[in-house]
């Protein structure tokens, strides 16, 4: 570099092929270093390709988390409400009046005769009991209300565990939709020797079998909602339902509102 008025050598620097690459590979490996850290640490790597999707399930669990959190603080501070109100005074607690000795006495004295037709009420009244409770320990009714339709077709042949035939057979039409029973991640999707699809639905204790697919909408690990689509049916196949709960048979018949 040379002054204009003087045409003196004011500065000068000796570049080298070597050096020219050098500083090359160094420029665009400070722009590599520079891209990922701002695709990683910035929000610019919600604008690619898949990260989307994880996005939304992540925006949609946080929603979800929010809401529960939302509930939870306000069932809380109606609580604490009653609290101070009860603990103020401006509240009476509940009081029950007691029965009269008297009668007390008179009405354990009716009890107690030997009475025929109060005795058969009482074991009728014992047995309907006795079947409400059950109805509702068991932990496979209690999925009724939750539990969406798997497919729309018609039951050709019931699940028989005495024979070892755990899949309730249901023949679908074309084009009918395979969902998902309840919100849950699917574990497996494989290709059997039919050119079908089995999945398996996992949601809790529970896990859902799919057999027979003939087309599946749905990859191996995602995450899906209660309903979603996971494959298609083509009226040539009659899909097959299994239900499990930690490892026991479920009849689906029982507990899916067909």
């Amino acid at each position: 570099m040379l002054d204009d008025l003087t045409l003196r050598e004011v500065f000068h620097f000796r570049v080298s092929l070597l050096g020219a690459i050098s500083i090359i590979t160094i420029t665009i490996l400070s722009l590599i270093v520079l891209l990922s850290v701002l695709i990683v640490y910035t929000p610019l790597r919600n604008v690619l390709p898949g990260y989307s999707a994880s996005l939304r399930q992540q925006l949609v669990q946080e929603s979800a988390r929010v809401d529960s959190l939302q509930t939870s603080l306000a069932v809380q501070r109606q609580y604490l409400d009653v609290i101070k109100q009860v603990t103020a005074g401006d509240i009476e607690t509940d009081s029950v009046q007691s029965l009269d000795s008297l009668q007390r006495v008179e009405r354990a004295a009716l009890v107690a005769q030997p009475n025929e037709s109060t005795e058969a009420f009482k074991a009728q009244y014992e047995q309907k009991e006795r079947d409400r409770l059950l109805l509702f320990d068991n932990s496979a009714t209690r999925a009724v209300r939750q539990l969406q339709r798997p497919v729309r077709g018609v039951i050709i042949q019931p699940a028989r565990p005495d024979l070892r035939l755990y899949g309730t057979t249901v023949r679908v039409g074309k084009n009918e939709n395979v969902l998902a029973v309840m919100r849950g991640t699917l574990v497996s999707v494989e290709r059997m020797a039919d050119n079908t699809f089995t999945l398996a639905l996992q949601h809790g204790s529970y896990m859902t079998i799919y057999r027979h697919v003939p087309t599946a909408l749905k990859q191996q690990g995602t995450a899906v909602e209660r309903g979603e689509s996971l494959g298609v049916m083509d009226g040539e196949h009659d899909i097959i339902i299994e239900l499990w709960d930690d490892g026991k048979f479920v009849n689906p018949e029982e507990v899916i509102v067909w």
